[in-house]
C-alpha cells in the first residue's frame, strides 16, 4: 500500500494541488483520514478517508485521466537551494 507523507504537496487527478496537514482518525468509526489543504481559492481544510486518497482513478468513470492515482505526490524542487 502506497504511504501519505505529511507536509507535502499532492496532485488531484483533475489538476489541483493540495498539500497534506495530517492524518487523524474519525472519532466515531475509527477510520483514518487525510487532512488536507486546497492550495487555491481560500485554502480550505478537507478530510478524506485514507483508503480513498490513495485508490486509482475510476478508469469507467473518468476514462481520460492522466495519473494513475486519484491523488500524486509531486516532487517539488526548492528555487532557492541548488
Amino acid at each position: 500500500m502506497r504511504e501519505i507523507k505529511t507536509g507535502r504537496v499532492y496532485r488531484h487527478f483533475k489538476g489541483d494541488f493540495y498539500l497534506v496537514e495530517a492524518v487523524a482518525f474519525d472519532s466515531e468509526t475509527g477510520e483514518e483520514v487525510v487532512v488536507y489543504r486546497k492550495l487555491y481559492e481560500d485554502g480550505a481544510l478537507w478530510v478524506r478517508p485514507l483508503k480513498m486518497f490513495l485508490e486509482e482513478v475510476d478508469r469507467e468513470k473518468y476514462p481520460d485521466a492522466r495519473q494513475k492515482y486519484r491523488f500524486e505526490l509531486q516532487e517539488i524542487e526548492s528555487k532557492a537551494r541548488r
